[in-house]
């Protein structure tokens, strides 16, 4: 096991991490900007270093500053989080040819399947559905209007690099589908330093559903069951829960091994999370895999039991796992939500200030993911998240009720939060009835 660890995130995640390692016996080293230098949770640190300014470009996403933050600290490994290099082959490599450890996939992993149309080749070898879409990038846009005319509209302009619901169109007909491909091209090149797009068949009325799993370096690759994320904006997710209640068990087991596959496929060892779309007759469809720990993972922690930041640390350090399929259980059903700060009713913008007031909830079968409170400030230059509402009961109804108390009893002011809107979403007839899909925000609200 490691003896030292550094944490290459901020905020929530950073303090999840450092608890993990503290569980472990493994002393931390915390990285932080200028702008976060008194949060509290650097306080719990074995060792906290500055590396740059506010802005993330020049502290949380200078690799080099980070490894040699690293090196100075005589640190074992690397643990990135999610968001800013987490998914970065140039940064896993670069750790590992600095003799530290990077906890995450292999470089080669990640190249894979963040290449959105190489992972989708690697689905099909693997007997994976895909949904149909171009079979490679597009450079003409005349062939783009064969490819769509031919396939029929809606379909989807998507970017081959990165993630996060960016370089992503949704076009009706051809106008629309030519008048978007420069845009999507040029957003793709700013965010992920690559142009390339292509086309795909838009799922409609689909459900989101993503299978939670953890691979070692023996070849060993487990499931942790599913997670519905189908109530989402833009593509950014809003709540989260495990079971899916849009499946049934059968397409539940297949969904599960297809995401097994896709990974043994890749070699793929550490968390990660397969992303597929499900149709309203339950076929499915490979949407992506994630090389990282989702923002999500307390929902399958809570309804299985592992802790799958501690199964990543001990796997980075050379563990096999010591569970077998069969001793996984899915136990009752949870709940997340994301509380951002955002103004629902002003189209989501983000409304970053200081919090007065910050009361969480609390209750038996709760979980509050934060490292927020009264009298933070919520900066501009970072993601709006303030913290996950995670609750944990038996039965879909007493968990959604559990919720719904929760979020009343939770209490952030004076900034705009979208605690109001998922107050809403706990008591619309279609969400207590699990009859939602990826439009149902938009549509609604």
């Amino acid at each position: 096991m490691f003896s030292r660890v550094l944490i290459a995130n901020r905020g929530e995640i950073a303090l999840r991490i450092l608890r993990a390692c503290k569980e472990l016996g493994i002393q931390t080293v915390c990285v932080f900007s200028e702008e976060d230098r008194e949060q509290p949770y650097l306080q719990l640190a074995d060792q906290a270093i500055c590396i740059g300014p506010a802005v993330a470009t020049e502290s949380y996403l200078k690799a080099d500053r980070i490894i040699a933050a690293a090196e100075v600290a005589n640190v074992d490994a690397i643990h990135p989080g999610y968001g800013f290099l987490a998914e970065n082959a140039h940064f896993a490599d670069a750790c590992r040819e600095s003799k530290i450890e990077f906890i995450g996939p292999s470089a080669e992993s990640m190249r894979l399947l963040g290449d959105k149309i190489q992972a989708k080749k690697l689905a099909k070898r693997a007997k994976v559905p895909t949904i149909p879409w171009t079979e490679g990038p597009v450079e003409n846009d005349d062939d783009a209007a064969k490819w769509a005319a031919k396939n029929g509209y809606p379909v989807m302009i998507k970017a081959a690099a990165g993630g996060g619901g960016r370089g992503i169109r949704l076009v009706h007909n051809e106008a629309a589908l030519r008048h978007n491909m420069p845009a999507a091209r040029a957003e793709a090149q700013t965010a992920f330093k690559d142009s390339a797009i292509y086309l795909e068949k838009l799922v409609e009325s689909a459900r989101h559903v993503e299978v939670q799993i953890m691979g070692d370096r023996a070849g060993n690759v487990l499931h942790f069951y599913e997670r519905d994320c189908s109530l989402q904006r833009r593509h950014q997710k809003l709540v989260e829960e495990s079971p899916s209640p849009g499946l049934d068990d059968r397409t539940r087991e297949e969904l599960c091994k297809a995401a097994v596959r896709v990974a043994r496929a890749a070699g793929y060892y550490s968390a990660g999370t397969v992303e597929f779309l499900v149709n309203p007759k339950g076929k499915f469809y490979l949407l992506e895999m994630n090389t990282r720990i989702q923002v999500e993972h307390p929902v399958t922690e809570l309804v299985t039991g592992y802790d799958l930041v501690q199964w990543q640390i001990r796997v980075a350090a050379g563990e096999t796992l010591s569970v077998k399929q069969r001793d996984i259980r899915h136990r009752g059903v949870a709940i997340e939500c994301r509380i951002n700060a955002e103004d629902p009713a002003n189209d989501f913008r983000p409304c970053p200030g200081k919090i007065e007031v910050f009361r969480p909830a609390g209750g038996l079968g709760v979980r509050v993911d934060t490292c927020v409170h009264a009298g933070a400030t919520i900066s501009p230059r970072y993601d709006s998240m303030i913290a996950k509402l995670i609750v944990h009961r038996s039965t879909r109804a007493e968990a959604v009720a559990c919720m719904r108390r929760c979020l009343e009893e939770f209490t952030i002011e004076p900034i705009k939060t979208t605690l109001s809107i998922h107050r809403e979403i706990f008591n619309h007839s279609s969400f207590l009835k699990g009859d939602v899909d990826t439009g149902f925000i938009e549509r609604t609200w």
